[in-house]
């Protein structure tokens, strides 16, 4: 079976650590021994009733304020798929951490409280998921049973954030899914609702097993970034040097020329090694060791590519930043970028724009990027990147920036021009 990754995103008290909790129980995917202990941690619930939310609210900061605050990740499978849930939280002040969840998710479930309809969290995010390339999206309108499951309600919904979408998504907006649902009840999470009886689509379960997720990772250009060099130096592995790896995207094969960048240095794959066993080839997203012909100087964060595709060495990007810390970015910052296991100092040479997440129009950024704020900036690193823009490879177009005093992460950025 094949894995869907997804997300579930939108505003505080929204339902969302309930949507999974009710998906998870009406699945059966949850042990005897965590039903049990859910079931003595619930507080006010009448007849019996758990709190379904506390399924994925592992913090104890979370079950005493009743919200999410970290990334908390589920498993489970049915008969058709196996699935990997990230529930992101809805606070505002936590929005990095959705960006966290979402940038290997390849569908998001923005919930919608039926109460209060389009927010602007609920914009905030599902911008977040368009820059991101998060294809498939659901709308899940949750609540529907404080509104007395009024298909008027659910209407004027999916209008409201149809005229919000497609500006932002264009043709593709055809594409998002709405489904009203009552989380609490279950109403057409797994089992079909009987109060919407006006509702002819799918349940979410259903959309969600039968989702077609295009797999086009192994047809982009291959690269693969090192990220160890394998050395033992026994007595008997004497010649021994691999490199270890994870294959980013595109297609590796025994005998294939590579171009080592940055160094530009030519060379052929000598033989490919998987769990310990020599294999003909590799594909994304596996992680090899692979061995090449000749002896040249590589270390970790170089990028093995083929001399046909090679990605553009640069040492200036244009970028799509989601900024995640208190502290405002300022034009003329120093920072640490990396790009998946290489990580070198940057500077930021220009803030172009801020993103107005209501109007989706770009205004000035003289006064910095806040806490959440997203908007193109310019950068300049120390070293040259071979890197690729997001929308032609996510996989080697993506990067974060590190404050080098704390070591925490404070921004997440999409490449979407290489200078």
């Amino acid at each position: 079976m094949d894995i869907l990754r997804f997300i579930t995103a939108g505003s505080v008290d929204d339902g969302k650590s309930t949507l999974i909790g009710r998906l998870l129980y009406d699945t059966n995917s949850i042990a005897e021994d965590q039903l049990e202990a859910i079931a003595k941690a619930t507080k006010n619930k009448e007849d019996g009733e758990i709190d379904l939310a506390l399924l994925t609210d592992g913090l104890r900061a979370e079950r005493e304020q009743g919200i999410t605050i970290d990334v908390a990740y589920k498993y489970f499978h049915t008969d058709k798929r196996k699935f990997i849930i990230a529930d992101a939280p809805g606070h505002i002040q936590y929005t990095r951490n959705m960006v966290t969840g979402a940038s290997n998710a390849q569908l998001a479930i923005i919930l919608i409280d039926a109460r209060h309809g389009v927010t602007e969290q609920t914009k905030r995010h599902t911008y977040l998921a368009h820059l991101l390339g998060i294809q498939h999206l659901v709308v899940a309108v949750n609540k529907m049973d404080l509104r007395e499951y009024s298909q008027e309600v659910f209407t004027q919904i999916q209008q409201d954030y149809t005229t919000f979408f497609t500006p932002l998504r264009g043709e593709e907006a055809s594409e998002v899914v709405f489904i009203p649902m009552a989380a609490l009840n279950g109403d057409n999470i797994v089992k079909r609702s009987a109060n919407m009886a006006w509702y002819a689509g799918k349940t979410l379960l259903e959309h969600i097993e039968q989702v077609s997720v295009h797999q086009d990772i192994v047809q982009k250009e291959a690269r693969f970034q090192v990220q160890y060099v394998l050395r033992p130096q026994t007595d008997a592995l004497h010649d021994y040097r691999g490199y270890a790896g994870k294959v980013l995207s595109g297609i590796y094969r025994k005998g294939d020329s590579i171009t080592v960048l940055p160094a530009g240095l030519e060379t052929t794959i000598k033989t490919i090694e998987f769990a310990e066993k020599e294999i003909e080839e590799a594909f994304a997203p596996m992680s090899v060791v692979l061995h090449i012909a000749d002896n040249i100087d590589i270390s970790r964060g170089d990028v093995f590519a083929k001399p046909t595709e090679l990605p553009t060495p640069s040492q200036e990007m244009q970028a799509t930043l989601c900024w995640m810390d208190n502290k405002v970015l300022k034009s003329g910052a120093k920072y640490l970028l990396q790009t998946n296991s290489r990580r070198v100092r940057c500077v930021v040479r220009e803030l172009i724009d801020k993103i107005n997440i209501q109007t989706l129009e770009k205004v000035e950024a003289t006064e910095g990027f806040a806490l959440n704020d997203i908007g193109t900036i310019v950068l300049k690193t120390a070293d040259s990147l071979p890197i690729d823009r997001y929308t032609h490879n996510k996989t080697n177009g993506s990067f974060i920036l590190i404050d080098e005093q704390t070591n925490n992460t404070v921004g997440a950025g999409m490449i979407s021009e290489i200078l």
